[in-house]
């Protein structure tokens, strides 16, 4: 059971969304699909998002299903903007009323912000399942970059947003609120145990080396056999040690504190003022270089 999949790359976020459909009805889900934004004059764009839908409307799809894996920390979602021309269920995991209710807190966004997740049309248990047409898809949670995590398997492929990076790369971060490097670990061995070597792994990201241009696919017997932070032969223990060292020098993202204002909106933005204008908050001096709050 292969569905087709087309990627959209957005360069300056090194992220790749998707259109994946099944052949046989063209029945359509996008997954996670990127707004772009300039941080620097406060502009958004949808350049990216209508390539989204360029590939829709040279394929004669319809799209049933407007997927995020999580609330990103790098991007602003197109979810709004796709569900207004497509008017297709938007979905997300179950726990990102969890991420909804610790970033409500941060910004300060009132009663009137609802953290019960009904932004999105459809919160996911783990172990769901839905269709594609004819295509069985289901829902696995996969906590560790964040919280809320999700991975669709859909036929053959397996959409694993921020888990897995292409095998000479590795795995994502785990130090953003909630996140957890042993959680990752054994979120991604749950997949190694329930999936095939042959499956094919769709990746959010990858931002290339010297030899090789950015990529977006590898097979789950890849990356069992040869990642190089979690491959056969890799404890947990030297895993979470691995991650936890390597995470405590990286830089926050650029756009995670507008990011998240929006992706936890289902990629609205937040509601205009009195004087007609939408704004996005910065904190101040609440955090350290590496996402460390400050003693309050």
């Amino acid at each position: 059971m292969q569905p087709i999949v087309r990627s959209v790359f957005h360069a300056p976020s090194h992220t790749f969304s998707y259109v994946v459909w099944d052949a046989a009805t063209r029945r359509a889900a996008i997954i996670d699909p990127v707004l772009d934004y300039d941080p620097h004059s406060g502009r958004s764009g949808t350049q990216t998002a209508e390539q989204l839908i360029a590939v829709v409307e040279a394929e004669g799809l319809r799209v049933d299903w407007l997927l995020e894996t999580h609330a990103h920390a790098d991007h602003m979602s197109a979810l709004a903007f796709l569900k207004a021309r497509f008017d297709a269920p938007t979905a997300i995991g179950e726990r990102i009323t969890e991420v909804q209710a610790r970033f409500a807190r941060l910004f300060n966004l009132g009663e009137d912000f609802a953290t019960d997740g009904r932004q999105f049309d459809h919160c996911f248990a783990d172990e769901e399942t839905f269709a594609l047409g004819d295509l069985p898809a289901q829902v696995f949670h996969t906590p560790g970059h964040t919280s809320d995590h999700i991975t669709y398997v859909i036929g053959d492929a397996v959409f694993v947003g921020d888990t897995l990076f292409m095998p000479d790369a590795g795995t994502a971060r785990c130090d953003f609120p909630a996140g957890s490097a042993r959680d990752l670990y054994r979120s991604i061995h749950r997949l190694f145990a329930a999936l095939d070597d042959d499956q094919r792994v769709f990746l959010l990201h990858d931002y290339g080396t010297d030899t090789r241009e950015p990529a977006c696919q590898t097979t789950i017997g890849e990356q069992r056999q040869a990642n190089i932070h979690v491959a056969e032969g890799v404890s947990e223990d030297d895993y979470v040690a691995m991650r936890e060292a390597r995470d405590a020098t990286l830089p926050m993202p650029v756009l995670i504190l507008p990011a998240v204002q929006v992706n936890i909106r289902a990629g609205h933005f937040p509601p205009a003022e009195s004087n007609g204008l939408r704004y996005l908050k910065i904190p101040l001096d609440e955090f350290g270089a590496h996402w460390q709050p400050r003693e309050h």
